[in-house]
């Protein structure tokens, strides 16, 4: 863009040409009168002189008054130019012959220009019948070097004033900009040029009025000169003040560094995040570019949300993490602590509770139970712990419950138990949801060291509409509640969000895992139910479960059975296990049982066997995950040579692996790992007496 003088009259306001020329006219008089004076002294006398250098002296001043003048400075001239660049109102400026030689971003966007590509003439820029006379007028006015301004229809409810102003040279330039709400009543044509670039600022005023981005003028300090009111609204009141006042601590520097710099080099510079004091919890990009005079001009975007999303998508990615590592070493360990808890078992046999060695055999067994139970842990929050889910009435489960739970908390808490009369029937594994019920209480426990009271309540609610808990959304339908609300000292508004995640705790090194909470939102998740909590420091917590209500047939559901004293027997197994210890183990215990045992370290060694035996084979235990051949694969080919056939799945982790491709998964049978004799020998026993029964 050419910037020429900013003022076209003489400084009296007045044209210049003929004022000029008579200026000049009365300098030369001047001289001309001056030359006697000077030629014949004695004539003119001192009065002559003096009345000659009198007029002489006002010509020059009359000469220099209105002699026309550069008023702007090349730095002025630069900084007019590079704001008008930058400016929301779409310009443009074409020769004589209607080319462009200039224009600016807005006209870029508004023509709809790639990068790279040229800018077409404003009588090409729009296409459309409505616009095409618009533009037609205008464009003849250019060539008549008249000033024009006229209504342009871009679209439904969209139109631009659109103005042509004569510039030098046969030049023109053309404004766009957004028109007013209730437009003016048409102007003189002789005003047109003044009404347009009024029209001009007002629209840009009102555009960064409106803005949905934060815009501010600051100056070479950091005060807020002017700001929208979109700033206002992330920062409070902001103009007048500093606005190193405005932001947090941490982000002060770097945003006076962003402001000077865009002052000081005269270029837009790149963002900083930064905070509000106001909003701790809102995060906004800031940028910066000059605006001459010393100021610079400050945009800012609310990225809060995007924030909240990136935390949120990076927290999902660590528990992804964190449950794949748990599921991938659960089967590793879960086989190690099987012959670990295995082998002490055998060992106790031998060594009773007077014998020396007893007690160290006894805490290498207590530990490895402890490691098992950290596993189980794990897989629960990883949601690949194996259920055994059936049709449940709470009431009745959590009626055993309580006394249990009353000798867990200790004297000097209560434990209060609230069922309601009619509950629902869920779906769910009895025993996985008594576990989360009790790591709640144990929770609630120890945040009341000086006593307090737990209840444990139970109804049915139906939700008419989807309900949002966290980042979950808990479709409409019919629920059981569980809440667990505890007196104790709250959970600190900075740890809501966090409370969940396996591994994080407030409690002193040595006294928790950091998986209690973890646990339970694993099992509350893999049973498809939804859990919230609600706490205030000093006020206790109190933790909600959704459970689905069930509904489908009622059947009912079995007592359990009493512990069998006799677990010996005579049948034959097929033991299917790659690991050998484990498999060992495991033979060794079946055989001391009585048992005939085919062992087979692989699903084809196990097909192998069964195509070859010629005598009966009464029960299968296999593991789940073998290479090669897996458990469930090698099961459909078992039963497909022998139907009847019984199967028992040693499984370290989720049973979904295979439940999922075999429809006959429902009458199949789980030992879950690690196990010692005890286990092993009473779950085989268990299969066996059913069939024959």
């Amino acid at each position: 863009m050419n910037a020429g003088p900013s003022n076209t009259r003489g400084n009296f306001g007045l044209a210049p040409g003929a004022w000029r020329w008579a200026a000049l006219g009365f300098a030369l008089l001047a001289v001309a009168a001056a030359v006697p004076a000077v030629v014949y002294p004695h004539s003119a006398g001192w009065t002559g002189i003096i009345l000659v250098a009198g007029i002489g002296a006002v010509a020059c001043l009359v000469l220099f008054a209105v002699w026309p003048r550069q008023t702007l400075s090349a730095s002025e001239a630069r900084r007019i130019a590079e704001a008008a660049s930058h400016a929301n109102v779409a310009w443009v400026v074409t020769g004589a012959d209607g080319a462009v030689l200039d224009c600016n971003d807005a006209y870029c966007q508004l023509a709809n220009v790639k990068p790279g590509e040229a800018a077409p003439p404003p009588v090409l820029m729009l296409t459309g019948d409505a616009s095409s006379p618009t533009l037609y007028r205008l464009a003849r006015a250019a060539a008549e070097g008249q000033p024009r301004e006229e209504a342009l229809t871009v679209g439904p409810g969209v139109e631009l004033t659109a103005a042509v102003r004569p510039l030098r040279d046969k030049q023109t330039a053309w404004w766009f900009a957004p028109r007013p709400a209730e437009p003016q009543s048409a102007a003189p044509a002789d005003a047109g040029s003044e009404r347009a670039a009024g029209k001009t600022q007002q629209a840009g005023l009102s555009a960064l009025r409106d803005a949905p981005v934060g815009v501010a003028m600051a100056d070479a300090a950091g005060k807020i000169i002017e700001a929208n009111p979109c700033f206002t609204e992330f920062f409070g009141a902001a103009q007048g003040r500093q606005f190193s006042d405005l932001i947090a601590d941490g982000h002060r520097a770097a945003a006076a560094q962003l402001i000077a710099r865009a002052i000081e080099n005269g270029a837009a510079h790149q963002s900083v995040e930064l905070r509000p004091l106001v909003h701790a919890d809102r995060m906004a990009e800031l940028f910066a570019s000059p605006a001459g005079g010393g100021t610079a001009i400050l945009y800012l975007i609310d990225v809060s949300e995007q924030k909240a999303l990136e935390t949120k998508f990076a927290q999902s990615q660590k528990m992804q993490a964190v449950g794949q590592l748990a599921g991938g070493v659960a089967h590793d360990f879960n086989n190690l602590l099987t012959v670990i808890i295995g082998n002490s078992d055998m060992l106790l046999m031998r060594h009773h509770a007077g014998d020396p060695s007893f007690r160290e055999i006894n805490e290498i067994r207590q530990t490895a139970l402890r490691a098992a139970n950290l596993i189980t842990q794990l897989l629960a929050f990883s949601r690949q712990q194996t259920l055994q889910p059936r049709p449940l009435n709470l009431r009745d489960a959590f009626g055993d419950l309580a006394q249990l739970l009353r000798r867990l908390v200790g004297e000097g808490i209560k434990v209060e138990l609230d069922q309601a009369a009619d509950l629902w029937l869920v779906y769910a594994d009895g025993q996985q949801i008594s576990n989360a019920i009790i790591n709640l209480v144990v929770n609630a426990r120890d945040a009341m060291p000086k006593g307090g009271s737990i209840t444990i309540a139970t109804a049915n609610e139906t939700f008419a509409s989807d309900s949002a808990f966290g980042t979950a959304i808990m479709p409409a339908g019919d629920y059981v509640r569980i809440e667990v609300a505890d007196t104790g000292s709250g959970i600190a508004p900075e740890h809501l969000g966090k409370i969940f995640d396996p591994f994080f705790t407030t409690k002193d090194v040595g006294q928790g895992t950091g998986l209690g909470l973890a646990t339970v939102y694993g099992i509350v998740k893999q049973t498809g139910g939804y859990i919230t909590v609600d706490s205030e420091t000093g006020k206790g917590a109190a933790f909600r479960i959704y459970l689905p209500r069930y509904r489908g047939d009622a059947a009912p559901v079995e007592a359990e059975r009493p512990a069998l004293r006799d677990i010996t027997g005579q049948d034959t197994i097929l033991l299917v296990e790659d690991e050998a210890p484990v498999r060992s183990f495991a033979a060794r215990a079946l055989t001391m049982r009585g048992y005939s045992v085919l062992e087979a370290p692989g699903g084809e060694e196990a097909l192998e066997i069964v195509r070859n035996h010629t005598g009966t084979i009464h029960l299968v235990v296999t593991d789940v995950m073998m290479p090669g051949m897996d458990g469930p694969t090698m099961v459909r080919a078992v039963r497909r040579l022998r139907p009847e056939v019984q199967v028992i799945f040693m499984s370290g982790y989720a049973e979904e692996v295979f439940r999922k491709n075999d429809e006959n998964a429902s009458d199949l049978h789980f030992l879950p790992k690690p196990f010692g004799i005890k286990q092993l020998a009473a779950k085989v026993k268990d299969v066996l007496s059913t069939v024959k029964s």
